[in-house]
C-alpha cells in the first residue's frame, strides 16, 4: 500500500480510530492490532511474501530467546549465524540470484567457454533489505549482550512490521523502538499534531517536488542523446532532488504516521544537501542506514583504530556494499565506490580544523562553496544510481560535458520547467530557515499569529492537491 494513495487515506483514519478508540486499554491488543494493521498494509501489496517477515520474526525472536539462555561462545556464535545466514539468504535469493547468476555466465565467457544458466521471474519483495536489517541488528546485539532479548513476542512483532516504516525505513534499533511496544501509550494531541504537520511536509516534498522533478528526470535519462549539455545538467539537478524529496518525503510521513500512535521513530535525514563535504554529508543523508553499516560492519572491520591501510579497506568496503545494497546492479557498485573516493579523499586532503560558524562574509563565501562543490559531487555520483546500466550512465556523462553546455535548455515545455525550479527553490528556502529542527516546518511560524500559521499550511494543501497524480507513483525506495 503506498502512502500517497486512496487506500492509505482510507486506511488510516480507520487503524487510528480503532486503535485509539477500541483496543487503547490494552499493550497487548494495541501490539496485536499494530500486527494484523501491518500484516493487511504489507499484504496490500502481495499477501504471499508476508510469510519472510513471519519469518524473519519467529526466526529472529527465538534466536534472541536461545542466546540469553547460552553460555558457550562457540555455540553463541553458531546461533548469531544462523540468524545473519537466514536473513542475508532470504534478501539474497530474492534480490540478488539473478545477478550473480548473469554475472557468473559472463564471466566463463571471458575465458571462451560456454555456459548456459537459467534465470529466475523474482519478483523483489518490496521493504525486503529494510525489516532484514532490522532483525539482523537485535540478534547482534543480543550477541553482544548490548541488549536483552524480549519475551513478549507480539511486541516483537510488531517491532519487525510496524507498518510506517515496514517498507522503507527509518532503520530501527530495537534498542531504541522494541521498549516503545512495551509500555503504555497515550494519545497525547500535541504529538498527534506535530506529526500531521511532518506528514504536510512529507507529502509536499513527494508529491509536489519529487514526482514533478522526476518527468524531467526520466526525460534526460531516458534520451540521452537528444538533449543539450545544459538540458542534461538540469536533468540531474531535477534527479538529485527527486531522489532527496521522494525518500526524505517518505520517512517524514512515516515518521508523522508513527508519531500519531504513540511512537518516536529516529530522523533519518537532516538536510543532506547543505553538508560542505562528503564526510558531512553522509552524517546527514539517511542517517538509519549511515549507522548500521557504521555500527555492524565499520566498526567489526577496526574503523579508524586500524592502520591507514585498514581504514581505507574499511570505508571501500563499507560503501560498495551500501551501493550493492541498494540493488543488484553495477551501477550501484559503482556509486558505492565513487562515494568511497570521495569520502577518502576529503578525509585525507581537506582540512582537519573544526568547522566553524560562518561569521564574516568570506567564511560565508566559503560555506556556500562548499555546500555547491559538496552537492556538485553528488549529484554526479547520482548519475550512475539513476542510469540503467553503465554504458547509459557513461553515454551521459560523456554528454554532460559537451559544447552545448551553455546552450539554452531544449526541454519542451520550459513554463512547466520554471514552475519546478520554482518548487525547488521553495525547497530550498524552507529547508535552510529550518535546518536546525527534526523537519523544515515544525518552527516554521511558530512564533507568528494562528492565521498565518494555518495559512502556509493550506497553501503546502493547495499545491499538493494541484499536483495528486491520478496515478500513484511509488516511492523510489520501494525498489530497495
Amino acid at each position: 500500500m503506498l502512502f500517497n494513495s486512496i487506500d492509505f487515506v482510507l486506511f488510516l483514519p480507520i487503524v487510528f480510530l480503532i486503535y485509539w478508540g477500541v483496543v487503547y486499554k490494552s499493550i497487548k491488543l494495541q501490539n496485536i492490532f499494530i500486527i494484523v494493521a501491518s500484516y493487511f498494509f504489507y499484504g496490500w501489496w502481495d499477501w504471499r511474501f508476508l510469510f519472510l517477515i513471519a519469518t524473519s520474526t519467529l526466526v529472529d525472536f527465538f534466536i534472541g530467546i536461545a542466546l540469553e539462555k547460552q553460555d558457550l561462545q562457540k555455540k553463541r556464535k553458531a546461533l548469531l549465524w544462523v540468524s545473519i545466514l537466514t536473513n542475508i539468504g532470504i534478501l539474497g535469493f530474492f534480490k540478488y540470484y539473478n545477478f550473480f547468476l548473469d554475472n557468473f555466465v559472463n564471466a566463463f565467457s571471458l575465458f571462451g567457454k560456454e555456459f548456459s544458466a537459467t534465470s529466475l521471474q523474482i519478483i523483489v519483495p518490496v521493504g525486503i533489505s529494510f525489516y532484514t536489517f532490522q532483525t539482523i541488528s537485535y540478534s547482534v546485539d543480543v550477541y553482544k549482550k548490548k541488549i536483552s532479548p524480549t519475551t513478549d513476542f507480539f511486541a516483537f512483532a510488531a517491532f519487525v512490521c510496524f507498518f510506517p516504516q515496514l517498507v522503507a525505513g527509518p532503520i530501527e534499533r530495537a534498542k531504541h523502538l522494541l521498549p516503545q511496544f512495551k509500555r503504555k501509550r497515550n494519545f497525547v494531541y500535541d504529538e498527534g499534531v506535530d506529526g500531521l504537520k511532518q506528514i504536510l511536509w512529507g507529502f509536499f516534498k513527494k508529491m509536489v517536488i519529487a514526482d514533478n522533478c522526476a518527468r524531467y528526470a526520466d526525460l534526460a535519462f531516458s534520451n540521452t542523446t537528444d538533449y543539450t549539455s545544459s538540458s542534461l545538467v538540469l536533468g540531474v539537478l531535477f534527479f538529485s532532488f527527486q531522489i532527496y524529496a521522494d525518500f526524505s518525503g517518505y520517512s517524514d510521513i512515516a515518521i508523522g504516521v508513527a508519531r500519531l500512535f504513540g511512537f518516536n521513530l529516529k530522523q533519518n535525514f537532516a538536510t543532506p544537501y547543505f553538508s560542505r563535504s562528503i564526510i558531512e554529508f553522509w552524517r546527514r543523508w539517511h542517517i538509519s542506514l549511515s549507522t548500521w553499516f557504521r555500527d555492524y560492519v565499520y566498526i567489526p572491520l577496526g574503523g579508524r583504530r586500524s592502520s591507514t591501510i585498514g581504514f581505507i579497506r574499511s570505508i571501500l568496503i563499507v560503501f560498495v556494499i551500501s551501493g550493492f545494497w541498494h540493488g543488484a546492479s553495477w551501477t550501484f557498485i559503482i556509486w558505492g565506490g565513487y562515494h568511497a573516493v570521495m569520502y577518502l579523499i576529503t578525509y585525507f586532503f581537506a582540512s582537519k580544523g573544526q568547522v566553524k560558524k560562518s561569521v564574516t562574509i568570506i567564511d560565508k563565501v566559503v560555506c556556500i562553496f562548499k555546500i555547491i562543490t559538496t552537492f556538485s559531487v553528488v549529484s554526479i555520483g547520482w548519475i550512475f544510481f539513476r542510469a540503467k546500466n553503465l554504458n547509459s550512465a557513461f553515454e551521459y556523462i560523456t554528454h554532460l560535458f559537451s559544447k552545448s553546455l551553455f546552450s539554452v535548455p531544449n526541454f519542451a515545455d520550459i513554463r512547466s520547467l520554471s514552475v519546478v525550479l520554482f518548487f525547488i527553490t521553495l525547497l530550498l528556502m524552507i529547508e535552510w530557515k529550518g535546518r536546525e529542527a527534526p523537519y523544515a516546518i515544525k518552527y516554521i511560524l511558530y512564533k507568528k499569529h494562528k492565521i498565518m500559521r494555518w495559512s502556509f499550511y493550506a497553501l503546502l494543501l493547495f499545491f499538493i492537491g494541484m499536483y495528486t497524480n491520478t496515478d500513484e507513483i511509488p516511492f523510489i525506495y520501494f525498489q530497495f
